[in-house]
């Protein structure tokens, strides 16, 4: 078994259910090397804890800025509700280090993979909400997430770039921004794509990362700050 004791400490709960928390830390993977594991895979924990992530975010956001309108408080909680976001807040709380991954996973670094690590904040609030309930699961949000939304907020790093730059080229030039693949990096479990983002013809920015949409969202970014239409 799992020595939570640390997380427990870190985290000040008393996990009852200890099995359950473990299943939170089985990668699919492990079990095809452990058949004699009795415990399941932590997906089905995993959309578990996405729903119980969003109701919780949601419903502080509701509460908290009660001045912003609903497109405001969706930017805000993608901003923090991502994978980016949730595996920076699970390597905080070394969720990694007491994953369970086949050998391959871990030769090549599974452990700190960010979309693993996202799906295991996930699995893990997942497990705290069937364990230990609502308020628990609120209060470990609390303490792990919702401090970075400050700095998201203040910095406008819950902008979405697409967006803005859609709506100023059309109204500054008439045109419509277009969004092409250039390049992928890297193999198929950690790929990198680098796109342009044109207006007609031309290009005016690049942008790059670990999924289409994270990368099309830096080019949206890098046009904005190019065509000088970022505030």
């Amino acid at each position: 078994m799992i020595n939570f004791a640390q997380l427990e400490k870190k985290l000040n709960l008393k996990f009852k259910r200890k099995d359950l928390v473990k299943s939170a830390f089985i990668h699919r993977s492990y079990l095809n090397e452990h058949p004699e594991e009795n415990l399941p895979h932590n997906e089905r924990l995993e959309f578990l804890g996405d729903a119980v992530l969003g109701f919780i975010v949601s419903d502080y956001l509701f509460s908290t800025y009660s001045n912003k309108s609903e497109g405001d408080l969706t930017n805000y909680r993608s901003s923090i509700v991502n994978a980016k976001i949730l595996s920076e807040a699970a390597s905080d709380l070394s969720l990694g280090s007491y994953l369970l991954l086949s050998r391959g996973e871990e030769a090549t670094g599974g452990r700190n993979r960010q979309y693993i690590l996202a799906n295991t904040y996930e699995s893990f609030l997942g497990a705290i909400f069937l364990d230990l309930g609502l308020e628990a699961s609120t209060n470990f949000i609390q303490k792990t997430l919702i401090p970075k939304l400050k700095n998201i907020i203040e910095k406008k790093l819950y902008k979405d770039y697409k967006s803005n730059l859609q709506e100023l080229s059309q109204e500054r030039f008439s045109i419509t921004p277009s969004y092409k693949v250039l390049k992928e990096e890297g193999p198929d479990h950690a790929k990198t794509f680098i796109i342009g983002v044109y207006l007609g013809k031309k290009k005016i920015a690049e942008g790059n990362g670990g999924s289409k949409q994270a990368a099309e969202q830096s080019a949206a970014k890098a046009a904005l700050e190019n065509l000088n239409l970022l505030d």
